[in-house]
């Protein structure tokens, strides 16, 4: 026999949690949350995949992301700022990538005949 599925369990504890935590106003405002993750993905760009030409733009750009929803999020900032400031820092990104000094990602092979 066929074990049942974990998908629909798991999708309601976590909808109600994420749901309790909303309405009791425990969990913060997604604006902030999605900053968080974008840092936090951002962080983690640069941890699991080093550092090399792809993850030396990805990376901190992730995390500019998110400190610009952050700061739009809070009012600190308007969207014209930065989106002008967003671009500067990709395009300084693009250029560091160029770098000798930044490697090139290092790509694992697999051999299928092992």
């Amino acid at each position: 026999m066929k074990n049942p599925s974990l998908f629909l369990p798991l999708t309601l504890i976590i909808i109600g949690a994420i749901w309790f935590l909303r309405s009791t106003d425990i969990l913060p405002p997604t604006a902030i949350l999605l900053a968080a993750a974008l840092a936090i993905g951002g962080v983690a760009v640069l941890v699991l995949d080093g550092i090399n030409k792809q993850s030396v733009v990805s990376g901190p750009f992730l995390i500019y992301c998110g400190v610009a929803v952050y700061l739009y999020s809070q009012m600190m900032m308007g969207a014209s700022p930065l989106i002008a400031l967003g671009m500067m820092v990709l395009g300084l990104l693009m250029l560091l990538s160029r770098s000798s000094l930044i490697p090139s990602k290092k790509y694992e092979l697999i051999n299928p005949d092992a």
